[in-house]
């Protein structure tokens, strides 16, 4: 499966390739790292899709720097969608200056709902204090979501305090704990197997079947953490 050669102005400025990586599936590459700009590409030809529902477009996943598209063999093949998609993207514009939403997250850290935080604070030479304002000073955007529903990946971290994942993963990490791992930080929408660092515990629900793509997060909001204390947090419903 080769690489389908682009050709319009949004085209050539954006996409890397247009490749074909299943039988129904096309991968568009926007990069090859993490940058919030690539981001805003991804999202804004991902919208622009979602916003014209072609018909036999199965499903349309957005992540850090590609856009996977499933599509129905009765009304694509990858050489017309691929050149379809040339014909949109015709009519977009270089970049865009959408913001997502602002979503701030409370967060009870502690040793309690953060076991890996005085790991984190050690590591680095910080004490904990410290730890928690590098971690909730900043807005990080929302990349792409997976893994588990409601899970955001986000980023990113300062990189005083970037920690790489646990070398053994937990059979369990509680719902709603705060992480981070190296340069990405997320939310724990439900208990689940975890190596990513726990720095503390947010009481709000990330993951709802009646929400939006089943997240309370979604690509391209920016979330800020805001500190509470244990009373806060077990008063907003939050569990130990």
């Amino acid at each position: 499966m080769g690489t389908i050669p682009r050709r319009s102005l949004w085209w050539r400025l954006c996409v890397v390739s247009c490749k074909a990586v299943a039988v129904d599936g096309l991968l568009l590459e926007f990069g090859e790292r993490i940058d919030p700009e690539i981001s805003r590409r991804v999202l804004s030809f991902y919208r622009r899709l979602k916003e014209l529902a072609l018909p036999g477009i199965v499903e349309i996943i957005p992540s850090y720097a590609t856009l996977y598209l499933q599509f129905d063999l009765f009304h694509w093949d990858h050489e017309s969608l691929c050149r379809h998609l040339r014909q949109i993207a015709d009519s977009l514009p270089e970049s865009e200056n959408e913001k997502g939403r602002l979503v701030e997250i409370p967060v009870h850290y502690s040793r309690e709902t953060g076991p890996d935080l005085e790991r984190v604070a050690s590591i680095h030479g910080l004490n904990v204090e410290e730890v928690i304002r590098l971690h909730s000073q900043r807005e990080y955007r929302v990349y792409t979501v997976g893994f588990l529903p409601g899970f955001a990946y986000m980023g990113s971290v300062d990189e005083r305090i970037a920690t790489p994942r646990l070398g053994t993963p937990r059979a369990r990490v509680p719902k709603g704990s705060v992480a981070l791992a190296n340069l990405q930080c997320a939310v724990y929408p439900l208990e689940s197997p975890g190596g990513w660092n726990l720095l503390g515990r947010t009481p709000v629900e990330l993951f709802d079947p009646e929400m939006e793509g089943f997240s309370l997060l979604r690509p391209g909001d920016l979330v800020r953490f805001r500190p509470i204390d244990r009373e806060a947090y077990l008063t907003a419903g939050g569990e130990l």
